[in-house]
């Protein structure tokens, strides 16, 4: 019987579950290494099968109903007689009741190390596989961790090397390491059986035991079977081009244009003209006249010029009366700025159900509703609900916040970081997350995609859309709502040690997303993945201006996962010739303060060409300046004998200084493709984290903290190693 044949005989007589040697036979067939045993009738039975096994036996009670067997008493190890088989099958008779249908005789198989395997169906990621750390210590410690079907070898491999317990799979006190190919193999298996066995819901290998000699072998097993799983109806994708021509306009209707300053229907033109955008744009309102010197059209039909955009502002109850007008005008894409959808409940759910349904048959694409609106800088198109405009760059920024986004999009600008576009998807009623994913994947501008989301419409294709990008330019997401998520109700450890928020994560991860934890975060990856080349190892070479700041640098590199490799001789020897004899004589390199300018140079120039290290990270060298703008203040305020001219200019040297050693890093760059990330000694208002440098696409990055550089460099090295197992660099 294959494997299909098992499934549906199951659910054609009623079992949502298969019994334990059902449950193996169909992971034998998945090349899921299992136990040998015997399905045995009765006692009698059972006593004689154990005998041609060999004494001592496992007896466990048989019945597709019998899911927890342990906690009810129903396994019995190390029987030695078939005295003690014959009486411990007739008291299982009794614990048993009805739902028993024979016994099982097992080998007694011994090993010290249980781990557990398993699959089930998430709603938004369908079918997830599960690794980790098993017997009674699997919901307590709860180290698994998830992969989405289907997947290959390389990425079952990684579920293993991931697990906090990996040790245990090695040579482990004695026993030898376990079979690392049965190890891949059964979660290969498990994959294959997700994606071709819709109607198994759960499957629960619990042990998964590896004996002393290395040998991996299922004992216990659960398959449990449900209807196959019924996926909402995705969204209708939209064609990237139609994404693109959103952000470059050639003509702008503002529709429910104001003159009320603060009301939408203002700031939204306002900040578009304010913003230099050079366009058309009309402005359209039922009452006519004049607004801010510019004439107000009563209907979108009086549109006099050419346009293909219009920002909506008017009340939720008259935009489906716009489609029409807008169709007739040529009008392709909406902004809707406009609330009262689906945020307010059914009704509004309903209208924006009507609205999408309307839009799509008269071919206008809506970005909304309920949105804060899009800015391109290379278009100097800033249509937004707030004052931001951030210089022309490479970041793709997307928000289902519209507040967080353009807070976020605020403090991309005073950090430097330049944008390639921006958009507040809103209610995402027809252009999702995922839409504009697609977009960026294939825009030769965008060269880094930054999200911050609260939930996703299509969890498959928004996986799919990540994995697709990811291999081209890095995907930086923050997750809102995180801590909401509840534990499934699940027939086994399997469902029950995955919740929503542990499935988005491991979907990211596998995807080669990368996950920030907080707001900032968002930024801080952002200004290191746009600006500075990816380290090819985790070797982290340290320079410091000051020797404490070296230390904490070095224990924030182990604990995100960072070497701090010893110096090799050769350096050392050409350190001593540079610095005072005092100096660390080790990694991290503290230059104690040395006031020599040409010293920092000359130390990450050795630094950057050692083949010891993958990546550089200076501190205190930039922000040196502002202390000696304080110290100059200082000479000044109590010394008339210093020259006021003489201090301004040591002050202009000292910022010429910086100016020239973040050239020389970005040069440095340039030439090893390497990552130089910095820590500055000192900021104040109007410094930036990422200082741009003429003819070069690298960028000087400097961190108000330690942390925040280590963090991102940790972040970067781990994005590498998923391009190195997606096989897209070596």
């Amino acid at each position: 019987m294959n494997a299909k044949e098992m499934i549906k005989r199951a659910l054609e007589s009623g079992q949502y579950a298969l019994n334990e040697a059902e449950s193996k036979r169909l992971l034998a067939l998945y090349g899921i290494p299992v136990v040998d045993e015997a399905v045995c009738s009765d006692p009698e039975e059972a006593a004689a099968r154990a005998e041609e096994i060999g004494f001592p036996v496992v007896l466990k009670a048989l019945g597709a109903r019998l899911t927890h067997k342990t906690e009810q008493g129903l396994v019995r190890l190390g029987l030695d007689s078939t005295a003690e088989i014959i009486e411990a099958a007739r008291e299982m008779t009794t614990e048993a009741g009805d739902d028993l249908e024979g016994w099982l005789v097992q080998p007694l198989v011994s090993g010290r190390r249980e781990m557990v395997a398993g699959l089930f169906r998430d709603e938004q990621f369908g079918p997830v596989v599960m690794f980790g750390l098993g017997g009674i210590f699997t919901e307590a410690l709860s180290d698994v961790v998830f992969k989405v079907a289907p997947f290959n070898r390389a990425h079952a491999a990684h579920m293993l090397d991931q697990v906090r317990s990996r040790s245990l799979l090695g040579p482990f006190r004695g026993e030898a390491p376990a079979d690392r190919e049965a190890l891949l193999n059964t979660l290969l298996g498990l994959s294959r059986l997700g994606v071709e066995l819709e109607q198994v819901a759960e499957v629960d290998i619990n042990p998964l035991l590896i004996t002393p000699e290395g040998e991996v072998r299922a004992v216990d097993a659960l398959v449990v079977t449900g209807k196959a799983q019924v996926r909402r109806p995705g969204r209708v994708p939209v064609d990237p081009a139609k994404v693109g021509a959103l952000f470059h306009p050639k003509g702008v209707a503002f529709v429910g244009a104001s003159a009320s300053f603060g009301k939408w229907g203002n700031i939204m033109f306002s900040n578009v003209l304010a913003g230099g955008f050079e366009g058309p744009v009309y402005l359209v309102n039922p009452k006519g006249g004049e607004i801010a010197g510019r004439p107000v059209y009563k209907s979108v039909a009086d549109i006099p010029g050419p346009a293909d955009l219009a920002v909506v502002t008017v009340p939720a109850s008259r935009v489906m009366d716009l489609l029409p007008q807008l169709e007739a005008r040529g009008i392709t894409g909406m902004i809707l700025i406009t609330s009262g959808f689906a945020e307010i409940g059914p009704e509004g759910k309903d209208l924006e159900d009507r609205l999408v349904e309307e839009a799509r048959r008269r071919g206008i694409l809506i970005l909304g509703p309920n949105t804060m609106g899009i800015c391109n800088p290379h278009h100097r198109f800033y249509c937004t609900g707030a004052i931001s405009r951030p210089a022309p760059g490479p970041t793709a920024f997307v928000a289902q916040s519209g507040n967080m986004g353009v807070q976020l999009l605020g403090f991309a600008e005073e950090q430097g970081i330049t944008i390639r576009a921006f958009g507040g998807s809103g209610n995402e009623a027809m252009l999702t997350i995922e839409d504009a994913l697609d977009g960026f994947a294939v825009d030769g501008l965008t060269r880094t995609v930054l999200l911050y989301i609260e939930s996703v419409k299509d969890g498959r294709r928004f996986f799919e859309s990540c994995r697709k990008v990811g291999r081209k330019k890095p995907v930086i997401v923050l997750r809102g709502g995180r801590t909401r998520a509840g534990e499934r109700a699940a027939a086994s450890h399997t469902g029950a040690l995955a919740s929503d928020s542990r499935v988005f994560d491991a979907a990211c991860d596998q995807a080669g997303v990368i996950l920030a934890d907080q707001p900032m975060d968002l930024l801080d990856f952002c200004a290191a993945f746009s600006s500075i080349p990816l380290p090819r190892g985790n070797r982290v070479a340290i320079m410091t201006l000051g020797g404490g700041w070296g230390v904490i640098t070095a224990d924030l590199c182990n604990e995100y996962g960072l070497e701090v490799p010893d110096l090799d001789q050769e350096l050392i020897e050409a350190f001593d010739k540079l610095l005072p004899r005092f100096w660390s004589r080790s990694n991290p390199v503290d230059l104690v303060g040395d006031r020599n300018l040409e010293v920092p140079l000359k130390v990450m120039d050795r630094l950057v060409a050692w083949g010891g290290c993958d990546a550089v990270i200076n501190l205190g060298i930039v922000g040196r300046k502002h202390l000696f703008t304080r110290l100059k203040d200082t000479c000044l305020a109590v010394n008339p004998d210093v020259s006021p001219d003489d201090m301004k200019a040591l002050h202009q040297m000292a910022r010429q200084y910086e100016q020239n050693y973040i050239q020389h890093l970005v040069n440095l760059m340039d030439r090893y493709q390497k990552p130089i990330i910095g820590v500055s000694l000192a900021k104040v208002s109007g410094d930036k984290t990422v200082v741009g440098v003429e003819g070069s696409n690298h960028k000087g990055v400097f961190f108000p903290a330690p942390e925040q550089a280590v963090k991102s460099l940790s972040r970067m090295y781990h994005y590498r190693r998923w391009l190195v197992r997606e096989g897209v660099v070596r």
